[in-house]
């Protein structure tokens, strides 16, 4: 892990130190962001620390993909003490866009990441890019600590890195997020219980809002665009929740020709009901969708990102357009050449 020698230190010496702890991660948590809570929830309890877990009522109940974590020390609001306890926010790149930043007010926020355009708001900052995922983070910090894997640790970690490498096969996939996979399988985790709950246990909902998708699917500009739009009507005629789209947008990035995969899906409750939150995949390093995600207040990293709107279908589809041909189609005065379907 590249540079990042003195802020590990001076987080282990924070997780050794100090006794009270709160856990958040962003919101709309995936595997790695849970995986990532989970264990350390598991370190810092098997350190004698009185620690918890923030995850807003928004954000429950989890994916059924993701039941199977164990959620002990779950809180839903910020505990009455947060202003001396120990904030350690988790995957979460800025705090100014989810539900944690209502922790903002802890004694001390320690901020650890992977991704790349983190915006460094934590008193102390721990952002490694070239991690294949904030748990790879953790299980050093882990050993950093002295410790070893719990059976829930280790299943927590495995998820966090099966998840966040897309299997093992995204570009982030490094030497040492198979080193640590094999390290946490000879601690015991069952990989075919856990691939099968993520993969394959999949609800009626979910293959029928697949179908939904797929028979929407528009491209553009030679196919360097391939965008689904799910509207609340489609999930409510799929009998679906807002997490059976989860795996959608991979199913875009794998067509021939793609250069960026969208999945659009209307909000359709709590206080952005009526926006729409799209999602951002990229085929290869050709287009940083994060660029594109950062523009409308969003973020995440080169190949994967994601933003929040309230723009409707045509200006949206138009400014995604440009954005990507910007990247793809620069020409010599620096300007991209305007695009058609």
């Amino acid at each position: 892990m590249n540079g990042t020698a003195p802020t590990r230190e001076l987080v282990l010496q924070r997780l050794r130190d100090d006794s009270r702890f709160v856990l958040a991660t962003h919101e709309n948590p995936d595997g790695d962001a849970l995986g990532s809570l989970v264990a350390m929830q598991g370190l810092l309890s098997a350190l004698g620390k009185d620690t918890a877990m923030f995850i807003s009522p928004h954000d429950l109940p989890l994916p059924n993909e993701y039941s199977l974590f164990e959620l002990d020390g779950l809180i839903q609001e910020p505990p009455p003490d947060v202003a001396e306890r120990t904030v350690v926010f988790l995957d979460c790149g800025n705090i100014d866009r989810n539900s944690a930043s209502v922790l903002r007010d802890g004694a001390r926020l320690l901020n650890i990441d992977h991704h790349h355009d983190n915006t460094m708001f934590g008193t102390l900052n721990h952002v490694v890019p070239d991690a294949s995922c904030t748990a790879e983070i953790v299980w050093d910090l882990m050993h950093g600590l002295g410790l070893s894997a719990s059976a829930p640790v280790a299943e927590a970690l495995y998820i966090g890195v099966v998840t966040d490498t897309g299997r093992f096969m995204y570009e982030n996939t490094g030497p040492r997020a198979h080193a640590m996979a094999a390290e946490l399988l000879q601690a015991g985790v069952d990989v075919a219980s856990i691939n099968h709950r993520l993969y394959e246990d999949m609800p009626t909902e979910k293959l029928t809002l697949l179908a939904l998708a797929l028979g929407q699917m528009q491209r553009f500009d030679d196919g360097e665009l391939t965008m689904v739009s799910l509207s609340a009507a489609d999930f409510e005629r799929a009998g679906a929740q807002e997490s059976h789209s989860e795996g959608i947008i991979d199913q875009l990035r794998a067509l021939h020709a793609t250069k960026v995969a969208v999945l659009v899906r209307e909000l359709s409750s709590g206080e952005r009901k009526g926006q729409h939150k799209v999602s951002l995949r990229a085929t290869d390093d050709d287009v940083d969708v994060s660029i594109i995600a950062r523009a409308q207040g969003g973020g995440g990293h080169r190949r994967a990102a994601g933003f929040s709107t309230s723009l409707e279908a045509s200006p949206l589809i138009e400014f995604l357009r440009g954005a990507i041909a910007a990247q793809l189609h620069e020409t010599a005065d620096g300007h991209a050449p305007a695009t058609v379907a």
